[in-house]
Protein backbone atom coordinates (compact mmCIF):
# COMPACT_ATOMS: atom_id res chain seq x y z
CA UNK A 1 0.00 0.00 0.00
CA UNK A 2 1.08 3.60 -0.74
CA UNK A 3 2.72 5.11 2.52
CA UNK A 4 1.35 8.15 3.97
CA UNK A 5 4.16 11.32 4.68
CA UNK A 6 3.89 15.00 5.84
CA UNK A 7 1.33 17.14 4.33
CA UNK A 8 2.93 20.18 5.36
CA UNK A 9 3.23 22.40 2.24
CA UNK A 10 5.80 25.12 2.04
CA UNK A 11 4.18 28.67 1.67
CA UNK A 12 6.33 29.94 -1.14
CA UNK A 13 4.12 31.40 -3.69
CA UNK A 14 5.06 28.25 -6.55
CA UNK A 15 4.09 30.49 -9.67
CA UNK A 16 7.01 33.07 -9.09
CA UNK A 17 9.63 30.26 -7.79
CA UNK A 18 12.85 29.56 -9.08
CA UNK A 19 12.49 25.65 -9.13
CA UNK A 20 16.34 24.98 -10.01
CA UNK A 21 17.72 26.98 -7.08
CA UNK A 22 15.12 25.37 -4.63
CA UNK A 23 16.20 22.07 -5.89
CA UNK A 24 19.67 23.25 -5.06
CA UNK A 25 18.76 24.73 -1.72
CA UNK A 26 17.74 21.14 -1.00
CA UNK A 27 20.11 18.72 -2.80
CA UNK A 28 23.08 19.08 0.10
CA UNK A 29 20.87 17.61 2.24
CA UNK A 30 19.72 14.92 -0.09
CA UNK A 31 23.45 14.30 -0.92
CA UNK A 32 24.07 13.46 2.99
CA UNK A 33 21.49 9.82 2.75
CA UNK A 34 22.59 9.05 -1.04
CA UNK A 35 24.97 6.59 -0.37
CA UNK A 36 23.32 4.63 2.61
CA UNK A 37 20.20 4.53 0.32
CA UNK A 38 22.10 3.10 -2.52
CA UNK A 39 24.03 0.32 -0.09
CA UNK A 40 20.62 -0.50 1.85
CA UNK A 41 18.54 -0.18 -1.35
CA UNK A 42 15.78 1.72 0.49
CA UNK A 43 13.73 4.47 -1.13
CA UNK A 44 14.46 8.17 -0.69
CA UNK A 45 11.14 8.61 1.70
CA UNK A 46 12.50 12.03 3.63
CA UNK A 47 13.11 13.01 0.01
CA UNK A 48 10.18 12.61 -1.20
CA UNK A 49 8.89 14.40 2.31
CA UNK A 50 10.81 17.31 1.47
CA UNK A 51 9.54 17.58 -2.56
CA UNK A 52 6.30 16.75 -1.32
CA UNK A 53 6.53 19.81 1.12
CA UNK A 54 8.06 22.58 -1.56
CA UNK A 55 5.18 21.33 -3.67
CA UNK A 56 7.97 19.99 -6.56
CA UNK A 57 4.88 17.30 -7.36
CA UNK A 58 2.99 20.00 -8.92
CA UNK A 59 5.84 22.01 -10.34
CA UNK A 60 4.91 21.80 -13.75
CA UNK A 61 1.11 21.83 -13.23
CA UNK A 62 -0.15 25.36 -15.03
CA UNK A 63 -0.71 28.77 -12.90
CA UNK A 64 -4.12 28.69 -14.18
CA UNK A 65 -4.77 25.39 -12.28
CA UNK A 66 -3.03 26.22 -9.03
CA UNK A 67 0.46 25.10 -9.65
CA UNK A 68 3.70 25.80 -10.11
CA UNK A 69 3.77 27.20 -14.25
CA UNK A 70 6.91 25.24 -14.40
CA UNK A 71 7.77 24.83 -17.74
CA UNK A 72 8.95 21.58 -19.66
CA UNK A 73 12.42 23.01 -19.78
CA UNK A 74 12.51 24.31 -16.56
CA UNK A 75 11.55 20.78 -15.24
CA UNK A 76 14.45 19.33 -16.93
CA UNK A 77 16.71 21.83 -15.54
CA UNK A 78 15.16 21.39 -11.84
CA UNK A 79 15.55 16.87 -12.21
CA UNK A 80 19.08 17.77 -14.09
CA UNK A 81 19.72 19.93 -10.34
CA UNK A 82 18.40 17.23 -8.25
CA UNK A 83 20.46 14.28 -9.98
CA UNK A 84 23.98 16.16 -8.96
CA UNK A 85 23.45 15.21 -5.38
CA UNK A 86 20.58 12.21 -5.66
CA UNK A 87 20.28 10.37 -8.72
CA UNK A 88 17.52 8.29 -7.29
CA UNK A 89 15.74 10.59 -6.20
CA UNK A 90 15.95 12.82 -9.10
CA UNK A 91 14.64 9.75 -11.48
CA UNK A 92 12.10 8.11 -9.25
CA UNK A 93 10.42 12.11 -9.99
CA UNK A 94 11.29 11.93 -13.38
CA UNK A 95 8.97 8.97 -13.25
CA UNK A 96 6.47 11.05 -12.00
CA UNK A 97 6.78 14.60 -13.81
CA UNK A 98 6.70 13.02 -17.30
CA UNK A 99 3.07 11.75 -16.59
CA UNK A 100 2.01 15.25 -15.81
CA UNK A 101 3.85 16.61 -18.60
CA UNK A 102 1.99 14.40 -21.05
CA UNK A 103 -0.96 15.22 -18.75
CA UNK A 104 -0.37 19.13 -19.29
CA UNK A 105 -0.05 18.59 -23.24
CA UNK A 106 -3.23 17.06 -23.36
CA UNK A 107 -5.19 19.58 -21.15
CA UNK A 108 -3.56 22.10 -23.86
CA UNK A 109 -5.25 20.14 -26.42
CA UNK A 110 -8.23 20.53 -24.95
CA UNK A 111 -8.93 16.84 -22.97
CA UNK A 112 -11.11 16.91 -19.90
CA UNK A 113 -7.41 16.23 -17.78
CA UNK A 114 -7.95 19.51 -15.46
CA UNK A 115 -9.81 17.49 -12.38
CA UNK A 116 -6.66 15.53 -12.53
CA UNK A 117 -4.31 18.39 -12.76
CA UNK A 118 -6.16 20.37 -10.01
CA UNK A 119 -5.93 16.49 -7.49
CA UNK A 120 -2.49 16.88 -8.10
CA UNK A 121 -2.26 20.26 -7.19
CA UNK A 122 -4.47 20.58 -3.92
CA UNK A 123 -2.89 16.97 -2.65
CA UNK A 124 0.45 16.93 -4.15
CA UNK A 125 -0.72 13.12 -5.14
CA UNK A 126 2.68 11.03 -6.60
CA UNK A 127 1.54 9.48 -10.07
CA UNK A 128 3.36 6.46 -10.68
CA UNK A 129 4.52 5.10 -14.20
CA UNK A 130 4.71 1.32 -15.96
CA UNK A 131 4.63 2.75 -19.47
CA UNK A 132 7.72 2.44 -20.91
CA UNK A 133 8.18 -1.56 -19.56
CA UNK A 134 4.53 -2.59 -20.75
CA UNK A 135 5.25 -0.26 -24.26
CA UNK A 136 3.68 -2.46 -27.36
CA UNK A 137 2.74 -4.89 -26.03
CA UNK A 138 1.78 -4.01 -22.12
CA UNK A 139 1.40 -7.05 -19.58
CA UNK A 140 -1.27 -9.15 -17.69
CA UNK A 141 -4.93 -9.69 -18.40
CA UNK A 142 -8.09 -7.65 -18.50
CA UNK A 143 -11.38 -9.43 -18.55
CA UNK A 144 -14.64 -7.40 -19.30
CA UNK A 145 -17.56 -7.49 -16.22
CA UNK A 146 -20.28 -5.54 -15.95
CA UNK A 147 -19.77 -1.81 -15.66
CA UNK A 148 -15.58 -1.95 -16.56
CA UNK A 149 -13.02 -5.00 -16.37
CA UNK A 150 -10.82 -7.06 -14.00
CA UNK A 151 -7.09 -6.69 -14.44
CA UNK A 152 -4.64 -8.76 -13.20
CA UNK A 153 -1.01 -8.11 -14.06
CA UNK A 154 2.24 -7.95 -12.84
CA UNK A 155 4.08 -4.58 -13.70
CA UNK A 156 7.42 -3.87 -12.96
CA UNK A 157 10.30 -0.91 -12.57
CA UNK A 158 7.09 0.97 -10.93
CA UNK A 159 9.53 3.84 -9.39
CA UNK A 160 8.27 5.59 -6.76
CA UNK A 161 5.13 3.03 -5.81
CA UNK A 162 6.07 3.20 -1.97
CA UNK A 163 4.68 6.41 -1.61
CA UNK A 164 2.90 6.33 -5.10
CA UNK A 165 -0.90 7.50 -4.84
CA UNK A 166 -1.95 6.39 -8.29
CA UNK A 167 -0.55 3.90 -10.74
CA UNK A 168 -0.51 4.96 -14.36
CA UNK A 169 -0.82 1.80 -16.90
CA UNK A 170 -1.77 -0.45 -19.50
CA UNK A 171 -3.49 -4.35 -19.64
CA UNK A 172 -4.14 -6.36 -23.46
CA UNK A 173 -7.62 -6.64 -23.89
CA UNK A 174 -8.86 -9.28 -26.15
CA UNK A 175 -11.59 -7.33 -27.76
CA UNK A 176 -14.04 -9.92 -29.64
CA UNK A 177 -14.68 -6.73 -32.40
CA UNK A 178 -11.35 -5.24 -32.55
CA UNK A 179 -9.24 -7.81 -31.85
CA UNK A 180 -5.99 -7.56 -29.43
CA UNK A 181 -6.42 -3.89 -27.90
CA UNK A 182 -4.54 -2.24 -25.22
CA UNK A 183 -6.37 -0.03 -22.81
CA UNK A 184 -4.89 2.63 -20.47
CA UNK A 185 -6.18 3.48 -17.40
CA UNK A 186 -5.23 5.21 -14.02
CA UNK A 187 -5.39 2.86 -10.69
CA UNK A 188 -5.61 3.77 -7.15
CA UNK A 189 -2.10 2.28 -5.17
CA UNK A 190 -4.81 1.78 -2.33
CA UNK A 191 -7.40 0.19 -4.43
CA UNK A 192 -7.99 -3.92 -3.50
CA UNK A 193 -6.14 -5.88 -5.34
CA UNK A 194 -3.12 -3.76 -5.60
CA UNK A 195 -0.06 -5.06 -3.91
CA UNK A 196 3.83 -3.79 -3.57
CA UNK A 197 6.30 -6.53 -4.51
CA UNK A 198 9.67 -5.67 -2.71
CA UNK A 199 11.68 -6.81 -5.63
CA UNK A 200 13.95 -3.92 -6.51
CA UNK A 201 17.60 -5.59 -6.13
CA UNK A 202 19.39 -3.22 -8.62
CA UNK A 203 22.94 -2.47 -10.13
CA UNK A 204 22.07 1.04 -10.05
CA UNK A 205 19.65 3.75 -8.81
CA UNK A 206 18.61 1.53 -6.42
CA UNK A 207 16.94 4.09 -4.66
CA UNK A 208 13.84 4.59 -6.61
CA UNK A 209 11.62 2.10 -5.38
CA UNK A 210 11.00 0.87 -8.34
CA UNK A 211 9.05 -2.82 -6.95
CA UNK A 212 7.28 -4.57 -9.46
CA UNK A 213 3.38 -3.73 -8.42
CA UNK A 214 0.92 -6.76 -8.51
CA UNK A 215 -2.24 -6.31 -9.94
CA UNK A 216 -4.76 -9.17 -8.93
CA UNK A 217 -8.30 -8.72 -10.14
CA UNK A 218 -8.60 -5.02 -10.06
CA UNK A 219 -11.75 -3.42 -10.61
CA UNK A 220 -10.91 -0.62 -13.71
CA UNK A 221 -14.51 1.05 -14.37
CA UNK A 222 -15.07 2.00 -18.13
CA UNK A 223 -14.61 5.52 -17.69
CA UNK A 224 -11.68 5.05 -16.41
CA UNK A 225 -9.94 4.24 -20.01
CA UNK A 226 -8.10 6.80 -21.18
CA UNK A 227 -7.41 4.87 -24.40
CA UNK A 228 -7.92 1.92 -26.56
CA UNK A 229 -5.12 1.34 -29.03
CA UNK A 230 -4.39 -1.90 -31.28
CA UNK A 231 -1.60 -3.98 -29.14
CA UNK A 232 2.25 -4.59 -30.63
CA UNK A 233 1.60 -1.29 -33.17
CA UNK A 234 2.95 2.16 -33.08
CA UNK A 235 0.20 4.73 -31.94
CA UNK A 236 0.27 8.50 -32.08
CA UNK A 237 0.13 8.43 -28.68
CA UNK A 238 3.64 7.25 -28.01
CA UNK A 239 4.95 10.25 -29.91
CA UNK A 240 3.70 12.37 -27.42
CA UNK A 241 5.00 10.05 -24.78
CA UNK A 242 8.53 9.77 -26.12
CA UNK A 243 8.88 13.35 -26.42
CA UNK A 244 7.95 15.03 -22.86
CA UNK A 245 9.18 11.93 -21.09
CA UNK A 246 12.81 11.92 -22.75
CA UNK A 247 14.61 15.07 -22.03
CA UNK A 248 13.09 14.46 -18.76
CA UNK A 249 14.31 11.46 -17.85
CA UNK A 250 17.65 11.91 -19.53
CA UNK A 251 18.14 15.31 -17.88
CA UNK A 252 18.54 13.03 -14.54
CA UNK A 253 21.41 11.14 -16.17
CA UNK A 254 23.14 14.37 -17.41
CA UNK A 255 22.74 15.64 -13.92
CA UNK A 256 24.59 12.32 -12.67
CA UNK A 257 27.03 12.45 -14.94
CA UNK A 258 28.08 16.06 -14.54
CA UNK A 259 28.25 15.06 -10.79
CA UNK A 260 31.06 11.87 -12.16
CA UNK A 261 32.51 14.72 -13.94
CA UNK A 262 32.57 17.14 -11.21
CA UNK A 263 34.09 14.92 -8.79
CA UNK A 264 37.06 13.45 -11.32
CA UNK A 265 38.27 17.15 -11.78
CA UNK A 266 38.35 17.43 -7.85
CA UNK A 267 40.49 14.72 -7.75
CA UNK A 268 42.68 14.93 -10.92
CA UNK A 269 43.90 18.26 -9.06
CA UNK A 270 45.03 16.46 -6.66
CA UNK A 271 47.13 13.76 -8.29
CA UNK A 272 50.84 14.28 -9.27
CA UNK A 273 51.99 15.48 -13.07
CA UNK A 274 50.82 12.73 -15.47
CA UNK A 275 51.28 13.36 -19.44
CA UNK A 276 47.92 11.42 -19.82
CA UNK A 277 46.06 12.97 -17.04
CA UNK A 278 45.12 15.94 -19.49
CA UNK A 279 44.20 13.77 -22.07
CA UNK A 280 42.05 11.42 -20.15
CA UNK A 281 40.38 14.78 -18.70
CA UNK A 282 39.63 15.87 -22.70
CA UNK A 283 38.12 13.02 -23.40
CA UNK A 284 35.69 13.24 -20.47
CA UNK A 285 34.88 16.77 -21.13
CA UNK A 286 34.30 15.75 -24.59
CA UNK A 287 32.19 13.33 -23.62
CA UNK A 288 30.28 15.28 -21.38
CA UNK A 289 29.53 18.02 -23.93
CA UNK A 290 27.89 15.33 -26.24
CA UNK A 291 25.64 14.54 -23.51
CA UNK A 292 24.77 18.17 -22.77
CA UNK A 293 24.37 18.80 -26.44
CA UNK A 294 21.66 15.82 -27.38
CA UNK A 295 19.98 16.67 -23.97
CA UNK A 296 19.33 20.46 -25.67
CA UNK A 297 18.35 18.94 -28.42
CA UNK A 298 15.73 17.27 -26.92
CA UNK A 299 14.50 19.72 -24.82
CA UNK A 300 14.47 22.19 -27.91
CA UNK A 301 12.23 19.25 -29.91
CA UNK A 302 9.88 19.28 -27.22
CA UNK A 303 9.36 23.24 -27.38
CA UNK A 304 7.57 23.68 -24.04
CA UNK A 305 4.99 21.18 -25.54
CA UNK A 306 4.41 23.76 -28.84
CA UNK A 307 5.97 20.15 -30.82
CA UNK A 308 4.29 18.57 -33.53
CA UNK A 309 3.74 15.15 -32.38
CA UNK A 310 4.30 12.83 -35.50
CA UNK A 311 6.66 10.09 -36.11
CA UNK A 312 9.59 12.08 -37.13
CA UNK A 313 9.80 14.04 -33.76
CA UNK A 314 9.77 10.75 -31.86
CA UNK A 315 12.38 9.22 -33.98
CA UNK A 316 14.57 12.74 -33.93
CA UNK A 317 14.08 12.52 -29.91
CA UNK A 318 14.98 8.89 -29.89
CA UNK A 319 18.43 9.62 -31.46
CA UNK A 320 19.06 12.07 -29.14
CA UNK A 321 18.52 9.76 -26.42
CA UNK A 322 20.76 7.07 -27.29
CA UNK A 323 23.57 9.99 -28.18
CA UNK A 324 22.81 10.89 -24.27
CA UNK A 325 23.03 7.93 -22.85
CA UNK A 326 26.17 7.09 -24.51
CA UNK A 327 27.76 9.86 -23.40
CA UNK A 328 26.80 9.59 -20.35
CA UNK A 329 28.25 6.15 -19.52
CA UNK A 330 30.78 7.35 -21.68
CA UNK A 331 31.48 10.34 -19.15
CA UNK A 332 31.45 8.27 -16.17
CA UNK A 333 33.99 5.92 -17.31
CA UNK A 334 36.27 8.13 -18.08
CA UNK A 335 35.80 10.13 -14.88
CA UNK A 336 37.17 6.68 -13.41
CA UNK A 337 40.08 6.55 -15.67
CA UNK A 338 40.87 10.42 -14.40
CA UNK A 339 40.61 8.98 -10.76
CA UNK A 340 42.21 5.86 -11.01
CA UNK A 341 42.04 3.24 -8.26
CA UNK A 342 40.69 5.50 -5.84
CA UNK A 343 37.53 5.62 -7.72
CA UNK A 344 37.24 1.93 -7.64
CA UNK A 345 36.17 2.55 -3.70
CA UNK A 346 32.75 3.05 -2.34
CA UNK A 347 34.08 5.76 -0.24
CA UNK A 348 34.60 8.22 -3.10
CA UNK A 349 31.48 7.85 -4.34
CA UNK A 350 32.22 7.93 -8.23
CA UNK A 351 31.49 4.04 -8.47
CA UNK A 352 28.04 4.52 -7.35
CA UNK A 353 27.76 7.51 -10.54
CA UNK A 354 28.76 5.26 -12.96
CA UNK A 355 26.36 2.31 -11.68
CA UNK A 356 23.69 4.84 -12.11
CA UNK A 357 24.33 6.26 -15.38
CA UNK A 358 24.38 2.55 -16.89
CA UNK A 359 20.61 3.12 -16.26
CA UNK A 360 20.19 5.20 -19.12
CA UNK A 361 20.62 2.80 -21.94
CA UNK A 362 17.54 0.94 -20.96
CA UNK A 363 14.71 3.62 -20.98
CA UNK A 364 12.97 3.38 -24.23
CA UNK A 365 14.30 3.10 -26.67
CA UNK A 366 17.53 0.73 -25.91
CA UNK A 367 20.25 1.81 -28.92
CA UNK A 368 19.30 -1.30 -31.16
CA UNK A 369 15.81 -0.39 -30.96
CA UNK A 370 16.24 3.20 -31.78
CA UNK A 371 18.18 2.41 -34.89
CA UNK A 372 15.78 -0.19 -36.13
CA UNK A 373 12.93 2.62 -35.39
CA UNK A 374 14.88 5.18 -37.12
CA UNK A 375 15.93 3.24 -39.87
CA UNK A 376 12.78 1.92 -41.25
CA UNK A 377 10.99 5.18 -40.92
CA UNK A 378 13.68 7.11 -43.32
CA UNK A 379 12.85 4.01 -45.50
CA UNK A 380 9.27 5.11 -45.29
CA UNK A 381 8.49 2.11 -43.54
CA UNK A 382 6.24 1.65 -40.21
CA UNK A 383 8.86 2.26 -37.73
CA UNK A 384 7.78 -1.04 -35.81
CA UNK A 385 7.16 -3.16 -38.55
Amino acid sequence: MATAFASTICATDTATRDWVRTAQELGPDFATRAAVHDANDTFVTENYTALKRHQFFSAGVPTELGGGGASHADLCALLRELAHACGSTALALSMHTHLLAATVWRWQQGQPVEPLLKRIVAEQLVLVSTGASDWLESSGMAQKVDGGYRVTARKVFASGCPVGNILVTSAPYDDPESGPTVLHFPVSMSAAGVTIMESWRALGMRATGSHDVLLTEVFVPDSAISLRRPQGKWHPFWNVVVTVAMPLIMAVYVGVAEAAATLARQEARKKQPDPSLPYLVGEMENALVTAQMALQGMIDLAANYRFAPTNETASAILISKTIAANGVIHTAEKALEVVGGAGFLRSLGLERLLRDVHGASFHPLPEKRQLLFTGRLTLGLDPIG
